[in-house]
């Protein structure tokens, strides 16, 4: 399902162009993920499992990555637009993900017609890691992804990356592939939703208006994008997890759950 390298380069390319702002904030829509409660968004339950690179709160080998992107959230929020379009997500949350799991009905679903789902999940990754780590050459190079530029999502707003190179990109997807074809996995209802779109999610729409003004939104994302686009640092995918979220602003796991290092 994955794209080739070049069709991903390609079609990520499209997406930071200021006509795909123009056309993505015209679909823009309210996250469920965020809900007004007593006059403040506050996160929703959505629980579930990913395969995601540790959390910024608890990441050191890509800090300068994660302090660069946390100033780009801060321009992001000042934007002059209202205050409740865009929940921010709490940087110490920044993460990319490799490969969605489970989550919300599908995930609570599981555990009422299997109270060993959690266990088994955890195993099952736990294999996989151990057979993907035995089959990689030793001494590998650095996997390198690194910032193309913001990108508009229907319920949401991250920043995309890029590999450096086709052998970046090609370990991830061989990665996923692992994932995603392992019969055991599949067997527990794990299923590939998505072509990847390598991504770190900044934060999600509050409350779209009627009002607003669409059109100088997408001018002023397209400006904010034009003046990021150089000196980010490079993000070093070194490491992947099992994490556990109860909903999207924290990501947790315990000290025996499986993770693989690249």
């Amino acid at each position: 399902m994955d794209d080739n390298y070049q069709t991903y380069l390609n079609r990520v390319a499209r997406m930071t162009l200021p006509e795909a702002y123009r056309s993505q904030i015209q679909h823009i829509q309210e996250s469920a993920k965020f809900q007004l409660q007593s006059g403040s968004r506050q996160a929703a339950p959505f629980p579930g499992y990913s395969l995601i690179t540790p959390p910024a709160g608890e990441e050191a080998k890509n800090a300068p990555f994660h302090t660069q992107l946390q100033a780009y959230q801060q321009e992001l929020l000042q934007l002059p637009v209202n205050s409740d379009l865009i929940v921010p997500v709490p940087p110490a949350s920044f993460h990319l993900t490799l490969a969605d799991l489970i989550w919300d009905s599908a995930y609570r679903h599981a555990c009422e017609e299997n109270p060993e789902f959690e266990q088994e999940l955890r195993l099952c990754c736990a294999e996989i890691f151990q057979q993907y780590q035995q089959s990689m050459t030793n001494g590998a190079n650095p996997i390198q992804w690194q910032m193309l530029g913001l990108i508009v999502m229907p319920r949401a707003v991250g920043i995309c990356l890029v590999p450096k190179d086709e052998r970046c990109y090609e370990q991830i997807i061989q990665f996923r592939r692992t994932i995603y074809q392992n019969p055991k996995l599949m067997a527990l209802g794990i299923e590939q939703h998505y072509h990847f779109t390598a991504h770190v999610t900044l934060g999600y729409f509050g409350e779209v208006s009627s009002d607003l003004d669409r059109t100088n939104l997408s001018t002023m994302l397209s400006q904010l994008n034009q003046q990021w686009l150089l000196n980010f640092p490079e993000f070093l995918i070194h490491r992947v997890e099992l994490r556990k979220f109860d909903d999207m602003t924290h990501y947790y796991r315990e000290p025996d759950w499986p993770s693989l290092e690249f």
